[in-house]
């Protein structure tokens, strides 16, 4: 569904240049639940933006659901982003019409394509997101989860391939967090869209498949859900493990953790053995500098 190769960005301001991202490379497999994590400015909202057509990178490759989005005129971009793409934002500002109801503002993407049996669709993508007692009310009658709701049903209104949701929960208390959260699980489950969370909470990673972590603007990890881990080690629902990996790009660069580097041997030092044992890479700290 997405295969990014080598992205830059490149923000440029009076006489400072700012690398939002510094070689990025990343898959994601059609019908994935995945999220993006890192830290303020890593760059996971520019890659986000540039997924759903809002930025172009500066340099690289980008394609989605086979298209590329490099090459797109403006006209390709608005067709792509009424079309291929929904969104959902923490600001429910960016998603909602205040003084429209809830029914009426899922109609209104669909409006804007020109397609009929709108109402239908809308009543459906309600009842989906559990607000059919709700669609006649208006913003300020909804919680905040259930305007979180309402946004997801509008992402989905025009049967996007690819769903993107920026910091969905950031606003939201804990319980609300987990059932919209869930909600994304059911509609990965059930209609096999394609999901990317970019997220500051590392306790995602227990809702979704894949988390992959941004760091100076590069994939640096990643952690896998084991489907089968509930079998193995007995536990609940919930609490079923990931597998961390490092991230080795086109180029031959990994990024270690910055915790692996604080052991004896790897302070103050930027620089590692590397030797090939058993058909594993290992790293070892370097020789002894007195006596080299």
């Amino acid at each position: 569904m997405i295969q990014c190769e080598g992205l830059v960005k490149i923000y440029k301001t009076a006489d400072l240049e700012v690398f939002a991202l510094q070689g990025l490379d990343l898959r994601v497999e059609d019908g994935e639940l995945m999220a993006i994590i890192g830290n303020s400015g890593s760059g996971k909202s520019t890659l986000l933006n540039m997924l759903g057509g809002l930025d172009k990178p500066s340099a690289g490759k980008l394609s989605v659901d086979g298209k590329d989005l490099l090459a797109f005129k403006e006209r390709d971009l608005v067709k792509y982003k009424r079309e291929s793409v929904g969104f959902v934002w923490q600001n429910n500002a960016r998603n909602l019409v205040p003084y429209l109801t809830a029914i009426e503002n899922v109609e209104l993407p669909m409006l804007l394509r020109g397609k009929r049996r709108r109402r239908m669709r809308a009543v459906e993508l309600l009842e989906a997101v559990g607000l059919g007692h709700r669609m006649k009310n208006r913003l300020s009658q909804l919680s905040g989860g259930e305007q979180q709701r309402v946004a997801i049903a509008i992402a989905l209104a025009n049967e996007p391939r690819l769903l993107l949701a920026d910091e969905p929960t950031g606003s939201l208390d804990r319980n609300t967090s987990d059932q919209v959260l869930e909600l994304f699980r059911e509609l990965n489950r059930t209609i096999g869209i394609t999901i990317v969370i970019v997220t500051h909470d590392p306790g995602l990673a227990k809702k979704v498949d894949r988390v992959v972590q941004i760091r100076d603007g590069k994939t640096s990890a990643e952690m896998i859900r084991q489907s089968y881990a509930d079998e193995l080690t007995g536990l609940g629902e919930g609490e079923s493990s990931h597998i961390e990996y490092a991230v080795l790009d086109r180029a031959g660069r990994l990024q270690i953790p910055a915790g692996y580097l604080d052991a004896d041997g790897f302070k103050d030092t930027n620089r590692v053995r590397v030797e090939m044992e058993d058909g594993r890479i290992i790293l070892y700290p370097p020789e002894d500098r007195k006596s080299s």
